[in-house]
């Protein structure tokens, strides 16, 4: 069953996992006890922590990546073990991003990876027999599998089956047992918001003789008892379950105590239940990151405070191998998760949700309640923006920036960012990398209302973009807007010149004198950037962020700039990708010199670490496409006397099945395959390497 208001509450769920992990992340252990929290902070009410914007987690790449196994291989039945662990080795950066890397034998997800690069498939990777009971039990089988249970509603045993399967890449036992709990009582509060309700729905899901089922009773059993003091609980659970009862770096069972401790005393209240969470110390940001989810579904919007909810403006990113998905839009992704959820279900989707989901382009409609889609505002002495339901040109929602007693050359910018480098950010958080998701030849448009109420001067708008290291302003003409009336706004994105664009929008300046200032508002609707693509990468105008060269995301390798070159050193196979992960028609030149080495690619359609086309280089005399999925396999070859030290401009071009390469301006294969449509592109090499790249274009057709 597809509850009515299935989309809003899904919304309100993932931002409520959001805003429990970014509450609990700053006071993780090992150096954050429960003693230390309790300290320096008190009472917790808020977040302790003010960050620029918020880092990857890897509570927030599991369930956002692993869950495209629903999309590349679960397509039309239900997933199993090995589908999730394609997903692991597909979409994960060997030893950074995604998950901790704390080593293997000691950090359950390492150990996962390695035992799965090395051919020990799931179940088998993940299981007590292979690692060992505590390695096995650790607490990421309950903090990957919030969104199994997202796209379950009203289904609790299918989203603990779902969550299982996905658990049990890494995971055995009372391991495996927090991922059915939890996605059982996320697909529960879609129908109930009474938490002892939700609770019992969780634990009908696991066995009653389980660990994890008698510390929950426990629990429950002491709010029987002492339904006001949630910190005598937690010395309770210090003393009869404790880390030093249940060993390994952060086994499951402590923290399912405070996850179920939270939810119980929180009484149905998302706010105090992640303070509660977070308060109580061992795994905070994962424990406050599962019951966000939870009450964030059981509570809805309106439930959750503004002082929350607000940060996060509806943005989260990620560190995973696509620079394009890991910024991460939340209402858009809450429609994916509900058009998947109607999949899963068996029920036909709404025209109108599937219509307003896009993962190309970039398309904002502002229709979700409170929703903002990360537009910022770059003055707020003069400009204050919120979500308002007064006015829409289209549907029922819009974003509403108020300009207040602005005068004559006085501006304020507001825009989108989608691009973002190192210094966006506070700390080094899970390494993300970015590919801009507004690029040179797309186009921005935009509805805009003016509504002034004071000024002798009608205020005006000119659309820009930013460029990211150089930070020009590329300004477009001006527009004055039209008191009461919807003024469409459209541009080209211009010529970045090798630049990548960190925001896209409007600045917002006044025209009137001194007396009266302007004063009034603008709403802002049905928000775009789409079309084709034609852009350069000059590496003279790139960063080295992150391990990365901007705006790559390196899977292996050493990487750096040299004389306006992005340089690779490697002793074993690595790629580099960007671009639109869904990317489909295209064409990709880049200059090669290669130095040592017989193998330098370039990557079109790539999907991953382990799906995609490689082309180029392949051998003394020899040009070769391969096709890797989860193998490389060759596709096509041809004889080519290439020699070290030299430079080969090469083109790479996919339209419909076809795959077309060109060295120097000269056609050298021509080659149909259908398995890929589309995807990213690089470049890489199979063997030891070192080769420099530069003048990279990409050009949408």
């Amino acid at each position: 069953m597809i509850p009515s208001n299935y989309l809003e509450k899904l919304y309100s769920g993932y931002l409520g996992m959001n805003i429990g992990i970014r509450l609990g992340a700053p006071v993780e252990p090992t150096i954050w006890t429960y003693e230390r929290i309790q300290s320096t902070y008190g009472d917790i009410t808020d977040y302790v922590k003010e960050f620029k914007n918020f880092a990857a987690d890897d509570d927030a790449n599991g369930p956002f990546y692993f869950l495209r196994a629903l999309y590349d291989d679960a397509k039309d039945r239900d997933i199993t073990p090995n589908d999730v662990a394609r997903a692991w080795l597909n979409y994960a950066r060997e030893g950074i991003g995604m998950f901790w890397w704390g080593g293997y034998g000691v950090s359950t997800e390492h150990t996962a990876y390695i035992n799965l690069k090395k051919g020990i498939e799931a179940p088998q990777s993940g299981s007590i027999e292979q690692n060992g009971l505590i390695i096995a039990e650790q607490i990421g089988g309950q903090i990957f599998i919030d969104t199994w249970g997202l796209v379950n509603p009203c289904n609790p045993k299918k989203a603990a089956d779902f969550g299982e399967a996905a658990a049990r890449v890494s995971h055995d036992g009372e391991g495996v047992l927090g991922a059915r709990f939890f996605c059982a009582a996320i697909s529960k509060a879609f129908e109930t918001s009474d938490i002892n309700e939700i609770i019992e729905a969780g634990l009908a899901q696991i066995p009653a003789d389980s660990i994890y089922a008698q510390v929950s009773r426990a629990v429950l059993a002491f709010h029987a008892q002492h339904p006001n003091d949630f910190r005598a609980c937690r010395d309770m659970l210090e003393r009869d379950w404790g880390y030093d009862k249940y060993t390994g770096v952060c086994h499951i069972i402590p923290n399912a105590g405070v996850c179920v401790l939270s939810m119980i005393y929180g009484q149905g209240d998302f706010n105090r239940t992640v303070e509660i969470a977070t308060m109580c110390g061992w795994d905070t940001d994962c424990n406050a990151g599962n019951v966000g989810t939870v009450l964030g579904v059981a509570c809805g919007l309106e439930g959750i405070a503004d002082k929350y909810r607000k940060p996060i403006n509806d943005s989260i990113v990620m560190s995973g191998i696509s620079g394009f998905m890991n910024i991460l839009d939340i209402p858009t992704y809450a429609k994916e998760l509900a058009i998947l959820g109607h999949r899963l279900a068996n029920v036909p989707c709404p025209e109108g949700l599937v219509e307003s989901f896009t993962e190309h382009d970039i398309y904002f409609d502002f229709e979700l309640p409170g929703s903002t889609h990360n537009i910022r505002i770059s003055d707020p002495f003069f400009c204050q923006a919120k979500h308002s339901t007064e006015k829409s040109f289209k549907g029922t929602g819009s974003l509403e920036v108020v300009f207040d007693r602005m005068v004559r050359g006085e501006k304020s910018k507001i825009f989108y960012k989608p691009f973002y480098t190192r210094d966006d950010f506070s700390d080094e958080r899970y390494s993300p990398t970015f590919a801009p998701k507004a690029s040179s030849g797309q186009k921005v448009s935009m509805q805009i209302f003016l509504d002034q109420w004071g000024g002798n001067e009608t205020m005006g708008i000119a659309p820009y973009v930013r460029l990211s290291k150089s930070k020009k302003e590329l300004v477009q003409g001006y527009v004055k807007l039209v008191d009461q009336e919807w003024v469409h706004i459209e541009f080209v994105i211009p010529d970045s010149e090798g630049e990548l664009i960190d925001e896209v929008g409007i600045v917002l300046e006044a025209y009137s004198t001194r007396k009266p200032k302007s004063l009034g508002r603008i709403f802002i609707d049905e928000f775009r950037i789409y079309g084709n693509a034609d852009y350069t990468i000059d590496f003279n105008k790139q960063l080295s962020n992150f391990g990365c060269i901007t705006p790559f995301a390196h899977n292996n390798g050493a990487w750096s700039l040299e004389n306006g070159a992005m340089y690779l050193m490697t002793a074993e196979p690595s790629e580099a990708y960007t671009g639109n992960y869904f990317a489909k028609d295209y064409s990709v030149s880049a200059r090669l010199n290669p130095q040592s080495g017989h193998s330098h690619l370039v990557a079109v359609r790539a999907q991953g670490a382990m799906r995609g086309y490689h082309v180029g280089f392949d051998g003394a005399n020899q040009v070769s496409l391969y096709i890797n999925n989860f193998g490389f396999t060759k596709l096509a070859g041809a004889e080519f006397p290439w020699q070290l030290g030299k430079d080969y401009d090469f083109k790479v071009t996919v339209q419909g099945n076809t795959l077309t390469f060109a060295i120097d301006g000269q056609e050298i294969l021509k080659h149909t395959d259908d398995t890929f449509d589309y995807g990213m592109f690089g470049v890489s090499t199979r063997t030891a390497a070192r080769t420099y790249f530069k003048h990279i274009r990409f050009t949408e057709i």
